[in-house]
Parts: C-alpha cells; structure tokens; sequence
C-alpha cells in the first residue's frame, strides 16, 4: 500500500494542495476551518512530509548544528534541554557535535555542519578561533551561548553576568564573617570574570583574595582544595569557580576530616542538578542555564527570519541558592544565626538576588 502524499490530504479536506503546503509550514493565512480540516486529514490519513522533498521547495533543511565544547559539563546539559524545547517547538532538528573530540581529532569544527548545510548555529561553551566563526556567520545565523570572549561582528551572545555572581558568591561568605576566603579559579573569559568578581568584593570589605589556579573539573578543584587546606593558614571558605570543582573540594574537605560548613565553607557556580543533589546540597549561584538555551533558541529563530544587525550580548542576572555548605566560621560558631546543614529531607535553597 502506498503512502498517503499531500494530494490524499488535500482531496479528504476539500481544499487545494497550495492550501495544505500553508497548513503544513504554519504560514499565509489560512481559516481555522480550513485549518483544522487539514490537519484531521493528516492525521486520519497518517500522511508524514517528505523531509527531503520539502528542503528542496524550502531551501532549508530544518537542521540546526550545536557545537559543545564539552559534553561533560551539566550546566550545557541543562542548557541543550532549555535549547531544543524551543528550536522543536519552531520545527527544528538539533545535529549535536563534541568541540572537544573534533579538535582532538583533528577536524574542523564547523565543517559536518557546512557539509549537512544547517540553517544556523549555536555554539555551546568556549570554543576557540574567533575568525573562523566570523566565517561562519557570514554564511548563515550563529549564536554562542554560555562563553563571553569577544565576538565576531553579527554573532550573538547569551551568557550570565558571571562578574555580579560570583560578587553574590563572595558577598554571602564574606557576611557571615569569613574573611579567609579563596576562590578555586578557572580558565578563559568566563573564568577571569569571575575571579574578577571575587577580587573585588574582597577588597571592597577590605579582605586580601586568596586564589589557587586550576580548572572547571571535579578532579581540578580536589587538587586545588587540598593545595589551599594545607597551608599554614588555610582558608575558612571556599569559593569554586563552578559546581563541578566545588564537589571537587568538597571531597578533598572530607578526605581531610573538615565538616562542612561547621570548619569549612564552599560555594559553587551554575546551579546544576549536581548541586542539589540531597547529600551535597551545594549552596551556589543560579545562572539559569535553561532559560539560557530557550534565550540562544530564541535569538536564532529572529536571525533565521531575517532580524539580525551586528550581534548583541544577553547577559541574565544570577541569584545566590543557600544551601547547606555554607555556615559562619567555626570561631564565630556560637553566633545567633549560625545556619547549619540541612538534613537530606530539606526543601529547595532559598534564592538571594
């Protein structure tokens, strides 16, 4: 038995195969009679487009290429779920590829995307040649979301304000009375910014910066925190560049036989699912990753209908999460207000803007 193609469709409706070809790419306009007939017909008829028949009509492939610079990071895992909510809604298809594994290999970047003739690209994390990119994006529509190194002119950029949270960060260790504070520092543009942040409120409350170098991993931040916990003065609070090297530190706390928050404070960054997972319950700054990739979706979908210009930064606004891995110092212990570390049965960190 054949497939059902659009003549079936527009024969069971009563219209005209122009008028089906309208119903199916959701534009001209179309009575909602004449609307919903259409679509009852695809639907008792089982009728599916031909993919490929109508990129040729359209001349797009509904495909959009998302370049990750690392598939290990949950925070672009929550991104890409915030990303391909609004990109399925519009109709389009996600073609993922690991910066990270192409580079090692050897491979352009780009170059599966151009082969498979997207119609955009979001770029996910920091992912190096800026030129190349400028290339890119005088070919079709790129966005790049969650990296902040300068841009090529007509790329658009979705990102926290990574320098105000991690502010928020060490605003909230330095009032509850810590003042030994060092941060657990990362690389790139993201990672400046946010040592900048760190820096400055410390010195603002008149604190000298402690900062230990490493990188955005779990192991980085265990190394890191045991560099920091072993010296002669180490450290009362820990302010780690992300989530992922918070754990990091967290272990090596442990390792160590420190009790969090009682003898050591850590903060995080990103607000992962791995933060408020019940036995780490990791107070950190929330930068909202899925509205991030909803934000890259929606600032695509404007480029592939046209609206453009020269490219625009979109920064969100953080807000801190207080958990249960932050608590006075333990010589301020007896203080009123000391807040202690909730049981695995507690409800969600309270937000601080």
């Amino acid at each position: 038995m054949r497939p059902p193609t659009i003549r079936d469709v527009a024969e069971r409706a009563g219209v005209s195969k122009s008028l089906v070809s309208l119903v199916l790419r959701g534009s001209g306009p179309v009575r909602p009679e004449k609307r919903e007939a259409v679509l009852r017909a695809v639907r008792e008829l089982g009728y599916r487009p031909n993919a490929a028949a109508r990129s040729l009509s359209e001349q797009r492939t509904r495909t959009v290429g998302v370049l990750l610079d690392d598939l290990r990071n949950p925070w672009f895992v929550e991104l890409l779920d915030g990303l391909n909510s609004l990109l399925h809604a519009a109709g389009l298809h996600m073609l993922l590829a690991d910066a990270r594994l192409n580079r090692r290999m050897g491979h352009d970047l780009a170059e599966p995307f151009l082969d498979l003739g997207v119609d955009g690209l979001v770029v996910v994390g920091t992912v190096p040649d800026a030129g190349g990119l400028g290339a890119l994006a005088r070919r079709m529509p790129v966005v790049v979301a969650g990296a902040r190194e300068p841009q090529p002119a007509g790329v658009d950029v979705v990102a926290g304000d990574d320098e105000q949270g991690a502010r928020l960060a060490t605003e909230h260790l330095l009032g509850l009375g810590h003042r030994r504070i060092a941060h657990l520092a990362g690389h790139g543009e993201v990672g400046a910014l946010r040592r900048r942040g760190f820096e400055t409120a410390m010195r603002a409350h008149g604190a000298e910066p402690l900062v230990e170098p490493g990188d955005l991993t779990e192991e980085g931040g265990h190394r890191g925190a045991v560099r920091l916990l072993s010296r002669p003065e180490p450290p009362t609070a820990v302010f780690a560049v992300n989530d992922m090297a918070a754990v990091g530190a967290l272990s090596a706390a442990g390792e160590l036989g420190l009790e969090v928050p009682r003898e050591l404070s850590v903060t995080g960054y990103d607000n992962t699912s791995i933060s408020r997972l019940r036995h780490l319950w990791l107070t950190t700054v929330d930068t909202a990753p899925h509205e991030a990739g909803r934000r890259a979706a929606r600032c695509l979908l404007d480029r592939l209908a046209g609206h453009g210009g020269a490219g625009t930064v979109h920064l969100s606004p953080p807000t801190l999460q207080v958990r249960g891995t932050t608590g006075p110092p333990a010589e301020d212990s007896g203080r009123p207000g000391r807040q202690a570390h909730r049981p695995a049965s507690s409800g969600p960190g309270r937000a601080v803007p």
